[in-house]
């Protein structure tokens, strides 16, 4: 292949940026199999991602995910996130298309972002469906591994559950069919941080191949691609700040 990712980029009319754990990583989130602390050290986190676990033992599950929820609170957009936010200003169109249930691209300045495996911070009823706000801080401390009572929902009183997509559940139409719509017509897509294996989700950038896009994985670990893809190996603030200076001779502020 002649054609360099950031020649394609700079010709770009339609980019789509789809990012995986490895994209949060350098902000210091906890993967989600990374080694558990305190009261969940004894449980696979597999254990507590399911519809099941949360109706067996509410508080448990709650407690897990408030940690991981404060985790994020506590993070800040890398340099990642911050290049992406900035890509949007260089081309045409830019859709951010993520399995990373924080807001840290929201929180960098990327808007519309399509979060195919929900959010941590849009929990609703598990009996009714009805979105619940939670607060920004709490005084609860769910770094000790503590469990946590779940909030009730106000219109019928179940269990507010967290917004994210647990195992054996489908991911939400809309997203996933978003997620498919724009990878079928971008001319650009960059998968990072992820390694392409968690299925629907790694059906993506396939999607963008088949379709003609340029299609390039950024990654600090090399796996084996298609001979039609790219592969830019290494940390993701690192290899996305040098595209965009490559591509267009400048990059955000890291």
């Amino acid at each position: 292949m002649t054609s360099t990712p950031a020649l394609q980029l700079r010709k770009a009319q339609h980019v789509v940026v789809f990012t995986g754990a490895g994209a949060s990583a350098e902000s210091g989130i906890p993967t989600f199999r990374d080694e558990l602390t305190g009261l969940w050290e004894r449980f696979d986190p597999a254990q507590l991602a399911t519809s099941e676990a949360f109706r067996a033992d509410p508080s448990l599950c709650w407690g897990w995910y408030e940690w991981r929820r404060h985790k994020v609170l506590q993070a800040q957009p890398n340099g990642a996130h911050l290049a992406i936010a900035e890509l949007a200003m260089h081309v045409p169109k830019l859709t951010v298309v993520t399995q990373n249930v924080d807001d840290l691209h929201e929180r960098a300045g990327s808007q519309d972002v399509i979060h195919l495996h929900g959010s941590l911070h849009s929990p609703r009823c598990i009996d009714c469906g009805l979105a619940h706000t939670l607060p920004l801080t709490s005084e609860a401390q769910p770094e000790d591994g503590s469990r946590i009572e779940p909030p009730r929902c106000s219109a019928c009183d179940g269990y507010v559950r967290p917004g994210v997509v647990w195992f054996g559940e489908m991911l939400p139409e809309d997203a996933w069919g978003a997620g498919l719509a724009v990878a079928q017509e971008c001319d650009v897509f960059l998968s990072i941080g992820t390694s392409g294996v968690v299925y629907p989700a790694a059906e993506l950038p396939l999607r963008a191949l088949g379709q003609g896009a340029t299609v390039a994985h950024i990654n600090p670990v090399r796996f084996d691609v298609s001979s039609q893809e790219h592969f830019l190996e290494g940390p993701a603030s690192v290899m996305m700040q040098s595209l965009l200076r490559e591509a267009f001779g400048n990059h955000p502020d890291s």
